[in-house]
């Protein structure tokens, strides 16, 4: 059965910064696009970032653009969003997600990913 557990939620300042983790159970994970999101409240959940197998190539929304840095440690099943000079605008609930092997333009939708966390809640407090 497939898990992801996402870690490093939290309150911090605004202009602080969080880094998140997600330890995936899946034997296969090195081959898949992981991929972040997150959720407001009243909004729907929104794309954050994107990694292909190796982090060498990845994909960031806007909003996130420069800020925030996607990675990845395939040797821990693990993928990690760097995030800095956070804003009151972040504050959300963050999940991770397991896509296919290969890119599609539906990764940056959330109906690309086959597997998601239970998130975690970030707090930025102006």
């Amino acid at each position: 059965q497939v898990q992801l557990v996402e870690s490093g939620g939290g309150l911090v300042q605004a202009g602080g910064s969080l880094r998140l983790s997600c330890a995936a159970s899946i034997q296969t994970f090195g081959l898949h696009y992981m991929g972040w999101f997150r959720q407001a409240p009243g909004k729907e959940r929104e794309f954050v970032a994107v990694a292909d197998w190796s982090a060498a190539n990845t994909v960031y929304a806007d909003s996130v653009e420069g800020r925030f840095t996607i990675s990845r440690d395939n040797a821990k099943n693990t993928v990690y969003l760097q995030m800095t000079s956070l804003k009151s605008e972040d504050t959300a609930v963050y999940y991770c997600a397991a896509g296919p092997r290969a890119w599609t333009v539906g990764l940056r939708k959330a109906l690309g990913y086959d597997y998601w966390g239970q998130g975690t809640q970030v707090t930025v407090s102006s």
